[in-house]
This record gives structure tokens, sequence and C-alpha cells, in this order.
């Protein structure tokens, strides 16, 4: 109970705080162009709290459902466009309605909401590198038998001090570059004690999307080195008529070295109705079992026990100096907005299967566990969170900021604005777009609940 109080209040302030990053944008570039704001809202529902601005010309309020905001210009809805509607606005305020205004001022006005999340995201990285992250080194702690690691002379114990001559400071800087990478070459700089030497590995091409699968790990073989241990067995499930035990160290399966959870799903999802022998420690003992997975609905095989995953290097605190933090504050946003909008097109394309899309349950639990990791964590969920919420509002689709800058496109080669008919129209579809991706991204959350 307590826990998931935890993830439903980091939840709310996670979303609530973005929400109102978003919304200050629209707000503040607004009244600095001298549009005349009525409302401006976090929320929607009845209203939890409300006060007037020192000018009485702004309302401002939190309402009971964090799940969105708004900020209402005077004459900005379709519906107050035209003589009727300015004939209701006072002739001192005519000048200062939204919809008289030039389109680069609506333009500006549409566009803050989504740059300020990205202006959040920038400061929330800078905060992450200088405040320290935990990471994990990048030091090589596996080394797959007969894989393109082993092969290019990769050792245990081997520090990467740069890859394509930028240099890293934890294995996920590495990760990020194979995935980059694939099917080509990519240069390594690597220490072994005093000793350092340079190489070039080939990275070969995975058959799933690299963004979906551990690249350094599965397809080159080398990795942080993994413990893949069992939390828990359920009672007559193949795990546990097989003889696994709870604390049990995955050693191999099917006479192959087990280095991460993913490696280990993956095969025993391919193993339904066949029996498998498998390798763990326990204790001081190495013993020798045989599961027999059972398919589910799916065909997929199960085992009927829950993993847990400990990398066998300790992590680090790697604080950035100034400098390298301001820098890395534009760099990861960046990054992690063209990475949001590859997934997105890769995902229109059926590059990646949409099933991979996450919803409010997703970002509740991740927030939950961020939460948990301490403040740091917090914030860089945040900031990736932020980077997905301006790049879902420039998607140009009606009722989202993309679809504004599109009518104003529209209006600006046109001469003339939409007419109000079509505007509505338009924006049916948008909200009928949206309320489709919302529903199959809820979907998704509770399939994923559901199966485990």
């Amino acid at each position: 109970m307590i826990e998931t109080l935890h993830t439903v209040a980091a939840f709310v302030v996670a979303i609530a705080l973005l929400i109102a990053v978003h919304e200050y944008g629209h707000f503040i570039v607004a009244r600095k162009l001298g549009v005349k704001v009525e409302k401006f809202s976090i929320g929607f529902g009845p209203a939890l709290l409300s006060w007037r601005s020192r000018d009485k010309e702004v309302l401002y309020v939190i309402a009971a459902i964090p799940l969105g905001g708004y900020v209402k210009m005077l004459g900005e809805n379709p519906d107050e466009q035209g003589d009727e509607a300015n004939a209701e606005i006072s002739e001192a305020d005519k000048h200062r309605a939204f919809d008289v205004q030039p389109v680069w001022k609506r333009a500006s006005i549409a566009v803050a909401g989504p740059l300020f999340n990205f202006l959040f995201a920038v400061v929330a990285y800078m905060i992450v590198g200088w405040g320290g992250q935990s990471i994990l080194p990048p030091v090589i702690g596996q080394v797959a038998p007969a894989s393109v690691a082993e092969r290019a002379g990769l050792l245990i114990g081997d520090r990467i001090l740069a890859v394509d001559g930028s240099k890293v400071h934890s294995w996920q800087q590495v990760e990020e570059i194979a995935k980059s990478r694939a099917g080509m070459n990519m240069s390594l700089n690597v220490a072994s004690g005093r000793v350092e030497r340079q190489m070039n590995v080939f990275v070969p091409q995975p058959a799933r999307d690299p963004l979906l699968v551990n690249v350094t790990a599965d397809y080159v073989g080398m990795g942080p080195g993994t413990k893949v241990k069992v939390a828990e067995v359920v009672k007559d499930s193949p795990a546990d008529l097989g003889g696994l035990k709870a604390g049990d160290v995955i050693i191999s399966l099917a006479g192959e070295q087990i280095t991460g959870i993913g490696p280990f799903i993956e095969k025993i999802r391919a193993l339904a109705g066949q029996k498998v022998n498998i390798s763990v420690q326990r204790g001081d003992v190495v013993v020798n079992l045989v599961l027999a997975p059972q398919a589910d609905n799916g065909g997929f095989g199960r085992i009927g026990a829950k993993m847990t995953a400990k990398a066998m290097i300790a992590p680090e605190i790697y604080h950035m100096g100034p400098a390298e933090g301001f820098v890395h504050g534009f760099a990861r946003t960046w990054e992690m907005t063209s990475m949001t909008f590859s997934v997105l097109g890769k995902m229109l394309t059926a590059s990646i299967s949409p099933e991979n899309l996450g919803g409010p349950i997703a970002i509740a639990q991740i927030a939950g566990r961020t939460a948990e990791l301490g403040l740091i964590a917090f914030i860089s969920f945040l900031a990736l969170i932020s980077v997905n919420l301006g790049v879902l509002n420039l998607l140009p689709i009606p009722v989202l900021d993309g679809g504004h800058l599109v009518y104003l496109t529209i209006e600006k080669l046109r001469g003339a604005p939409l007419s109000p008919k079509v505007l509505e129209r338009t924006q049916i579809v948008g909200i009928v777009l949206i309320a489709a991706l919302m529903i199959f991204a809820f979907y998704n959350d509770i399939s994923r609940w559901l199966n485990g």
C-alpha cells in the first residue's frame, strides 16, 4: 500500500511539474507579446485552489485531475473568431486578442510550450551532471566465448577510455555508441593497468532494431558482467518442479553462458514444451538442473520465476565539472530528442512494434522507481519525460501545438485563416487520434502488467 502511494505521489509530482513548465511557456510568451491571458490552469476538473494575479487579469487554477493543463487567451478559440466575437471584446482589449495577432506572434506562443520542455530538460541534465550520477564504469567484466569481443582481443578488466575518439565514463555511453554503429566498425581505446591500446571492433547488425536490444552484450559479446539471480519461485511451477530455488545465480542455460536477464528470458521463451539443462550457483556449489518451460497463451515458454540482475562491477558516482555539465545538458537533451523522433518514426514504419509504447501506468511505475533511487535519478527521469512531452506536442496533429503550427503555416501561405468549421472538424480528428493513442498505450500498460 505504501509503495503504491509512493508511486502515485511521484507520478503526480512529475506530471504536474512538467505540465506546469509546458503551460508556463505558452503563458509567459503570450504575456510578453502583449496577448491577454484570462486563465492559467494546471489540471482539469473541479478547482482545488484558485487566485487572481496582482493585476486581476489572470485567474490561476490548480484543478483536481493533474493530467493536463491549459492557458486560456482572449479570442483564441475558433468559435470566438470574427466580427461577432470581437464585438464582445472591449475596445481596450481588442488589440490584445490572440486571433488578431500576426502569425509570427501566434506561432511563437504555440512553440513556446514544447520549447520550455526542452529547456527544462537541458537544465535538468545539467543538474544531473553536476550533482553526480550513479554509473556503471566502462570496465569489461564479461567476455563471451568465441564472440566478436574475444576475437578482437578484449579482456576482462579492460577499461574502455574512448569510443571512436569520444571519451566515455559509463557503460551506458559505450552501449549507446554501439547501437549507432550497428553493422559497422567502432574504434576502442582501452587500458589494462597502465598499458593503453587501440583496436577496431565490428558491431554486428542485430536481427531486431538496435534500440530494443543490448548490443554490446548480445552481439559484441562484452559487458560489465551481470549476475542473473532467482528472486522468487512460484509454487508448483516448472521452476519449482525442476528444483530452482530463490537465491540461485544462473550460470548457463542449454550450455550457453547467461550474461543478462534479457538473453535468459529470450531463451526460455523459445523453449516451450522442451526440457533444458540449466546450471546455477547455489552458495559455494554448482548445481545442474533440468527445467521444462510451459507454453503460455502466446506459445512462449515460461518457468514461473522472478529474476533480478546485479552488475559484477560496483557502480561509481561521476561528478561533471562546470563546463562539462553545461555542455552535457544541451548534448543529452539533443540526443534524447533525436532518439524520441527516431523511435516514433520507426513505430510509424513498423520497424519497432508499437507495443513498446508506454502509457500512464508505465510512467507512474518508472516515476516511483526513480524516486526511490534518489533525487538525481528522479530529475533524470523528469528530463526524459519532458523531452518526450516536447516532442509529442510538436507532432502535426490538430489540438497539439504542432497542429497549431500547421494551421498558422497554411494561413501564412493562403493569406487568410482556415474557417472555424474546418478548424472544428480537423480538431475532432485530432482528438480522436490522441484518444486512440492514449487508449492503445494504456492497453499496452495493462498487458505488460498482466503478463508480468
